[in-house]
């Protein structure tokens, strides 16, 4: 029986809380512009610490960071998006440091066996972090993370790894595969290394998942772009599904894909969650 950690109520996760919140607010009230204090009062701080706790945590400040929770700005996106362009900016490493996330992770799939016995021979280690975005759950192998899901009230994210792994050997601790995702949650790394995934996936799901990667930082795409580049168009229920399934949040970029009308559209983690991280790509490539 295994139990899930108590919450850690760190700075980081109680900060997000507070912007989330923040943000929802502003997502739902966008086309009344509320002012500083009436979002700084909605979530119950004064309008100078709400200032400065959004600024430091978004780098920017609300009324710009709403701008880019805009359709007009996800539609802007999508216009100036040129996906083949950036696939040569990522295959020959001229995408800048911005982009250094993507450019250093690899995927691996499990062998057949180890997908279709539920992880019998593996030994699983699992941690939690915080991070810019939340609390979250990484798990590896011997050969890379398998796993990462950030918490949520509605899910219990060991209970899903060990559903995903049901013969695994579960063990409750940190890795240098742990050490190296926070590093690419908090973009503070000055000697990257590359970051290995080992992950339970069909041949479709790790073709969908690469092409995730190459989706570059601050950017979005479409799942019909996806489907194309994947050489397969009318594939895009099945694209769509399998990046709902992606096992690994943030370092498989599943966020930064919307919908064709430009509207954020879902996320396995949280809607508001999705925005928060594109929101919070978008002000970093504009500092």
């Amino acid at each position: 029986m295994f139990y899930r950690k108590e919450s850690m109520n760190t700075q980081d996760t109680i900060n997000y809380n507070r912007v989330a919140e923040a943000i929802d607010y502003l997502k739902q009230h966008f086309k009344e512009q509320p002012s500083l204090d009436e979002v700084a009062a909605k979530i119950h701080l004064s309008p100078f610490h709400f200032q400065r706790l959004f600024s430091e945590w978004a780098g920017t400040t609300p009324k710009k960071f709403l701008q880019f929770l805009t359709l007009e700005y996800a539609k802007s996106l999508l216009q100036k998006s040129q996906f083949s362009i950036a696939d040569v900016a990522y295959e020959t490493g001229l995408s800048g440091t911005s982009r250094l996330h993507d450019l250093f992770i690899n995927l691996e799939g499990m062998t057949p066996a180890e997908y279709k016995n539920g992880g019998k021979e593996l030994l699983i280690q699992y941690s939690y972090a915080s991070s810019f975005f939340g609390e979250f759950l990484v798990a590896s192998t011997s050969k890379g993370i398998c796993f990462l899901a950030f918490e949520t009230a509605s899910s219990d994210s060991l209970i899903e790894l060990q559903q995903l792994f049901p013969k695994a050997q579960f063990v409750e601790k940190q890795t240098d595969f742990h050490l190296q995702a926070i590093q690419f949650f908090q973009r503070t790394w000055e000697h990257p290394t590359s970051l290995h995934l080992h992950l339970k996936a069909t041949p479709f799901q790790l073709k969908v998942w690469e092409s995730l990667l190459k989706i570059p930082f601050g950017e979005v795409a479409t799942y019909g772009a996806i489907a194309s580049k994947i050489n397969n168009p009318t594939a895009q229920r099945a694209v769509g599904t399998a990046i709902g399934s992606n096992p690994v949040a943030y370092l498989i970029p599943c966020h930064r894909v919307i919908q064709s009308s430009g509207q954020i559209g879902g996320y396995k983690w949280g809607p508001t969650r999705k925005s928060a991280i594109l929101g919070w790509e978008s002000a970093l490539l504009t500092k």
